[in-house]
């Protein structure tokens, strides 16, 4: 029988309006065992109650063991549900990005179900190589991929804005990854005010300095609104202090396993409009 090493994490995590809000639209949830950041779209009055109700559709998760990924899948239908319904009762709509990570188990394994729809962002630093886990769901994100436009210049790019996927349009399917939980590892769950604000390097020397989980949350936000601050701006950062892989092992360094929304049910382990149907922007 294979004894389990007890698990172990640090989290920190901070919100600001930044400089040119005075709404607070991002919502987060950083409780054991789901880590979800959400950026609501729909102006003064539906932002943020969309990002509110897209926390509060992972909220029955906190403090479950064992969470199988269906439970994940659900969670994103009750968010999907939530928005609609107040989107349906305002006159511009609402949306809402969500990314996040949730802690699951498969064969005495312990692993993150990464979950993604619209441009919020999960990042991964193990030693000092930073990796961004989720993919944008962004027309820049389209353009880069196209390569007409350079991931460098993704912040300030006039659309960068536009979102193809959100919460509150059922059509907007989420992406997953399962990825190992690796002791020694440093995540970031972040909305696009951080991103946006700060490139891949200052991301990655940021988490890199070894300050605490909250502290570090506190600095990356601190730095973006000294950098211009145009959007809200939300971070979460999640060690894992024991528990999880050995860093050295192969399976993590096999890669990232990326699954399709109907998949997971079979894994053993600056100006708000209204939404589109695959298309929203975000002031």
């Amino acid at each position: 029988m294979t004894v389990m090493t007890p698990l172990s994490l640090s989290v920190g995590a901070q919100t600001d309006a930044g400089r040119r809000r005075t709404v607070n639209e991002d919502s987060y949830l950083a409780e054991y065992p789901v880590f979800v950041v959400a950026d609501g779209m729909g102006g003064h009055d539906a932002g943020d109650l969309a990002s509110a109700a897209v926390v509060e559709a992972f909220r029955p998760l906190v403090g479950q063991e064992d969470v199988p990924p269906e439970a994940v899948t659900a969670a994103v239908a009750r968010a999907h549900a939530a928005v609609g319904q107040i989107g349906g009762a305002t006159h511009r709509g609402a949306g809402s990005t969500l990314t996040g990570i949730v802690a699951v188990r498969q064969n005495e394994n312990r692993l993150w179900l990464v979950v993604n729809i619209g441009d919020s962002r999960v990042y991964r630093l193990i030693g000092n190589s930073l990796q961004q886990v989720t993919v944008d769901h962004s027309v820049a994100q389209e353009m880069v991929d196209a390569g007409t436009l350079a991931r460098d210049q993704m912040s300030n790019y006039k659309g960068r804005n536009v979102i193809t996927r959100a919460v509150g349009d059922p059509a907007s399917e989420a992406d997953y990854w399962l990825v190992p939980m690796v002791t020694g590892e440093r995540l970031l769950v972040c909305s696009d005010g951080l991103s946006g604000e700060l490139a891949d390097e200052a991301l990655r020397a940021g988490l890199a300095l070894g300050g605490g989980t909250a502290q570090t949350a506190h600095s990356l936000v601190a730095q973006a609104v000294e950098r211009g601050g145009r959007d809200n701006i939300t971070a979460i950062v999640v060690d894992v202090l024991a528990g999880g892989a050995n860093p050295d092992s192969d399976d993590v360094t096999g890669g990232l396993a990326h699954t399709g929304a109907a998949a997971t049910s079979s894994i053993a382990l600056d100006e708000d409009t209204r939404p589109s149907v695959r298309r929203g922007r975000r002031r």
